[in-house]
């Protein structure tokens, strides 16, 4: 049975519409609250204890307190982070032996959208049973406990120091960035006051773009989703590299001295051909949209690969299965297990960087053996519930476009998630097989879902 509320990465939607809103988000809190007090086997008069944390959105303010409300009628101590990265709050909730993190944030999206997503005890993502329970709770009454049973709620003042500290511990002690200058294009987000101060007090010079929020601003022409601007600020600075994290600080993109802008596939590879020189990596996990070029150039270094599903959660997911140390999205997710439960843009930064002091190179130097293939994606709108893999007209032009790459690319149709779309990539060595190849398999879905 499919979720009601939760998707692949907890609620989200516009603000005031749907689930976005202080009556839900005070449902949610108390339902979420009422099924850890079930779960948990504390010690008598102990409560569970949260920390909730946001991103800079206007509506967080709105949201937090509804969500502190609902907690404490449920009988649930919290504590409040203020803005801080989402993987802050995943490393804090099992830093402090916390029973949950809560996080507000709509990551990269607009600032008139946001959301509410979990993290366990471990700092992951929440398992699907406890998800389903807090869901069945959501569909019953709303109630309080007495008063000598609610929540407290307070402030960790020395949050964003413990999360600063943290980042610092996964750079070599052996290693600093003196004399480096490094602009930080923060995308007016929750890494706003962590970001530039991690960089900062491992000896670099710090630029910080993006780094003024204003509630309304986040994501709004900068930060990983913009990176013209991080290559501009690169340019005018003359800095030496450039580092931008998404909204939320879980994503990263990074720009050499020359602008030239790397992407999450080349960025994983830089980590991963450094960890290798050093021991063998058991496997490096990517998904669907992954640059063929990277799954190549980890064929030459003798890495097993593989493919999940989009999102960083399947990422995950895959990587423990496997047992695999390294994965990652051309999004700019890349998650570090040795490192961090989660995708961390500040970490994943720092551990570039290491790779380049330690080897004495350029971005571009690193990345010297890694050729990504041109990609296009088209987005075609279709029918809901159009069966688009039995058409015969679209399999004949995905048939078509693979004999015309003949073994040097790949084709890849997955509906949309979110939307009535069915996104067509075609990728290969030869760019103007690939766009036309794309427009062509494009113009067949169309046909074939014209009323």
């Amino acid at each position: 049975m499919g979720r009601k509320y939760f998707g692949t990465d907890g609620v989200r939607g516009r603000v005031g519409d749907g689930l976005i809103n202080p009556e839900f988000a005070l449902r949610l809190g108390f339902a979420a609250g009422t099924t850890l007090v079930d779960m948990e086997t504390l010690p008598a008069g102990e409560r569970p204890t949260v920390m909730i944390g946001k991103d800079t959105r206007i509506s967080g303010y709105m949201l937090e307190g509804a969500l502190e409300s609902g907690f404490s009628a449920a009988g649930v101590d919290v504590m409040l982070s203020g803005p801080l990265p989402t993987p802050a709050i995943a490393y804090l909730t099992r830093a402090l032996r916390l029973q949950a993190g809560v996080v507000i944030s709509a990551s990269h999206n607009p600032y008139d959208d946001n959301g509410i997503k979990f993290f366990s005890a471990q700092g992951t993502k929440l398992p699907d049973a406890v998800e389903e329970a807090i869901e069945a709770q959501l569909d019953r009454p709303l109630a309080c406990r007495a008063s000598a049973g609610l929540g407290r709620a307070r402030r960790i003042d020395d949050a964003r120091g413990r999360y600063i500290e943290f980042c610092k511990s996964t750079f070599p002690t052996e290693l600093d960035l003196r004399g480096l200058k490094i602009a930080i294009d923060c995308a007016h987000g929750a890494g706003y006051l962590v970001a530039p101060n991690v960089f900062h007090e491992l000896g670099s010079e710090v630029i910080a773009v993006g780094a003024t929020p204003n509630g309304l601003n986040i994501n709004d022409g900068v930060g990983a989703t913009s990176p013209e601007s991080l290559r501009q600020a690169v340019l005018e600075h003359r800095a030496d590299i450039g580092i931008a994290l998404d909204g939320d600080g879980d994503r990263v993109l990074m720009a050499d001295g020359q602008g030239r802008l790397y992407d999450g596939d080349e960025l994983l590879y830089v980590i991963t051909r450094a960890r290798h020189s050093r021991s063998p990596v058991a496997g490096v996990v990517g998904t669907l949209m992954t640059n063929l070029g990277f799954e190549h150039a980890l064929g030459r270094l003798g890495i097993p690969f593989a493919r999940a599903k989009v999102g960083d959660r399947y990422v995950l997911e895959m990587m423990q299965e496997r047992g695999w140390p390294l994965g990652g999205e051309n999004s700019g997710h890349i998650i570090c297990l040795d490192k961090h439960t989660t995708g961390d843009g500040i970490i994943a930064a720092l551990q570039v960087l290491a790779a380049l002091r330690a080897n004495g190179e350029t971005l571009g130097q690193a990345c010297r053996d890694v050729v990504m293939y041109p990609q296009k994606l088209i987005n075609v709108r279709m029918s809901p519930g159009f069966d688009w893999k039995s058409d015969p007209g679209i399999q004949s032009a995905v048939v078509q476009a693979e004999k015309s790459l003949a073994g040097q690319g790949r084709v890849l149709l997955r509906p949309s998630g979110t939307e009535p779309l069915l996104r067509v990539m075609v990728e290969g060595r030869d760019g103007g097989v690939v766009t036309a190849q794309a427009e062509t398999i494009a113009g067949a879905v169309r046909a074939a879902t014209e009323v």
